[in-house]
């Protein structure tokens, strides 16, 4: 594997990782058209690590705010917010840590699942959204569809936002919890794949950077791109696209 297609794969990452596309299923679709062996999800998740900073140069704001008032009543609601909405895919994860492994081998899986998120995209044109604010409730409810997104193909935005927008919550609302709540997930998920680069020993140092740094400076754009089409309402569009590359990974 060289720099050139960890750059290719990269790009690719950041570019999907907030668009409601699924970066795994993109990344378990772009390795098999490179013909990259890359084993189990280890470099998926050093793409995560780059976008993870994506998000929090795009959100440093709120997230200072988060700091500094972290006192607060409202900031603290937030904070019981995110961590029971990311317990249900912190449990799955850790229990089923190898049998989902096992799916970032089969292009297969991916058409199916990429499939799936499509159509949870096209059904968000039903959503009411009538103001409702977040809530335990709906918090867990946000924490359990996140869970079904650590199989490569379902969109973790895209399955987190659409919960919040039936459950009535904003599109801006939802983008910014969904994007925040990736904070712990991805970190989770870095320092558990952690244990896995250092037992491989498959990944040179300018290979973990090059990896990191294509992924965060394009999931910067892809981001900040995101967010302009949720406020113009075209999230659905991504559902179709996604159902006609899941066809075609079916197909290859």
């Amino acid at each position: 594997m060289d720099l050139i297609e960890i750059v290719i794969l990269g790009v690719l990452q950041g570019l999907t990782e907030f668009l409601p596309v699924s970066s795994s299923g993109h990344l378990v679709l772009g390795q098999y058209i490179l013909g990259i062996k890359s084993p189990g999800n280890t470099l998926e998740i050093l793409f995560h690590v780059g976008t993870l900073g994506s998000v929090i140069f795009i959100f440093f704001d709120d997230i200072k705010d988060i700091i500094i008032t972290i006192d607060k009543k409202p900031t603290q609601k937030l904070l019981a917010y995110i961590s029971i909405a990311t317990l249900p895919a912190m449990v799955i994860g850790l229990l089923f840590r190898h049998e989902i492994n096992l799916l970032f081998d089969s292009v297969d899986s991916v058409g199916y699942a990429l499939c799936l998120t499509g159509l949870t995209l096209i059904f968000s044109l039903f959503s009411n959204n009538d103001k409702t604010n977040f809530s335990y409730y709906s918090s867990l409810i946000i924490g359990v569809v996140q869970a079904f997104a650590i199989i490569p193909g379902i969109s973790r935005s895209g399955f987190t936002i659409v919960a919040s927008l039936f459950l009535g919550i904003s599109p801006k609302k939802s983008a910014k919890f969904s994007f925040l709540l990736s904070i712990p997930i991805i970190f989770g998920a870095g320092l558990l794949g952690s244990f896995d680069l250092q037992n491989e020993n498959l990944f040179t140092f300018p290979t973990i950077m090059t990896a990191i740094l294509s992924s965060f400076f394009v999931g910067i754009l892809a981001l900040k791109a995101l967010l302009k089409l949720l406020e113009q309402g075209k999230f659905y569009f991504f559902g179709i696209y996604c159902i006609f590359i899941g066809i075609i990974s079916i197909l290859i």
